[in-house]
């Protein structure tokens, strides 16, 4: 009788041909009380989740504007779509509609998405794949500003950004007081994650695929731009989604920066409709420019959602 070793399923005998043993995955079934906590648990966490939500979409529907909404209606009485009407002709007191808004908040975060994910996959394939002098300082260094919370650089940037203005005729341009400048400030705080999240991801490439193509003759920059950027699409989708959303809800760098009610964003509409006391919000105006401002996110992420999700997964694992 001849032995065999068994692995994976495959039976290797040392006399003759391997022979294919066929395996069944064995499914453990939870009883029927597991399964009723499970159930209710997770009920329990999309009530908490949804709640919320249910709660702003009626509101935006309650044409009484209430002063401090207490309760609960899915659907009030007398619900109308007016509140998103006024808001999008004029969410404040401020000469400006909404899609002069939506389009300072698009080209903010755009550009910012973009920005951060270019300059960051080239300082990540850097990183990952070449030995320099100062690497590992630089990536201390790197991790360092990514711990600091981005609000704690709004001074420097101030005063920086503030320094660099011109006048061309009539025109006074001041780098602190615009989108470019409030775009620069966000890239800033953005590229450390950028970085860090892309070179994680880069080392999972093998090398070996890049020498292959160099032995064909391709040259460095093919090697990047048909190799190493297509497979690394995951990691660039979600650093870039994720550098959107910072750019799409920013408000503080906005609110400190700007004085200009034509580049004002979405987020500092929605600020600016807060009154000082409860009473003094518009509340169903208020609900419906929420809803608003959380819909683009919510499109850009559908559209992503194979890429994010399949670099959130491939990424968390080295290979």
């Amino acid at each position: 009788m001849s032995s065999s070793n068994v692995l994976g399923g495959v039976s290797a005998p040392t006399d003759g041909a391997p022979k294919y043993v066929e395996t069944k995955a064995v499914t453990k079934k939870l009883g029927w009380g597991k399964q009723l906590v499970l159930q209710l648990l997770l009920a329990f966490i999309a009530f908490t989740v949804l709640f919320p939500l249910l709660w702003v979409f009626s509101m935006s529907l309650d044409p009484r504007n209430i002063s401090r909404p207490t309760t609960l209606n899915l659907i009030p009485p007398g619900a109308s779509l007016q509140a998103y009407l006024d808001v999008m002709k004029q969410p404040t007191s401020n000469p400006v509609s909404l899609p002069i808004l939506a389009l300072n908040s698009f080209l903010l975060a755009a550009s910012t998405s973009i920005g951060s994910v270019i300059i960051g996959v080239f300082a990540a394939y850097a990183f990952s794949r070449f030995k320099f002098t100062g690497r590992q300082v630089l990536m201390v260094g790197i991790i360092t500003v990514l711990m600091l919370p981005q609000i704690a650089s709004l001074a420097p940037l101030f005063v920086l950004l503030n320094k660099v203005q011109f006048a061309i005729g009539d025109v006074n341009f001041n780098l602190r007081n615009s989108l470019i400048g409030v775009g620069l400030a966000m890239i800033s705080g953005l590229l450390p994650f950028a970085i860090w999240n892309l070179k994680g991801y880069l080392d999972t490439i093998p090398k070996e695929l890049e020498e292959a193509a160099l032995i064909d003759g391709a040259s460095f920059n093919q090697t990047f731009f048909r190799i190493i950027l297509p497979l690394a699409t995951p990691a660039l989708a979600v650093t870039a989604f994720l550098g959107f959303l910072s750019g799409w809800t920013e408000f503080a760098l906005s609110w400190q920066f700007l004085t200009n009610p034509e580049n004002f964003t979405l987020s500092m509409a929605l600020w600016g409709m807060t009154g000082q006391f409860s009473d003094n919000t518009p509340w169903s105006k208020f609900s419906a420019m929420a809803i608003l401002v959380a819909l683009p996110v919510t499109v850009v992420y559908l559209a992503l959602q194979k890429y994010i999700v399949s670099g959130l997964a491939i990424g968390g694992v080295k290979g």
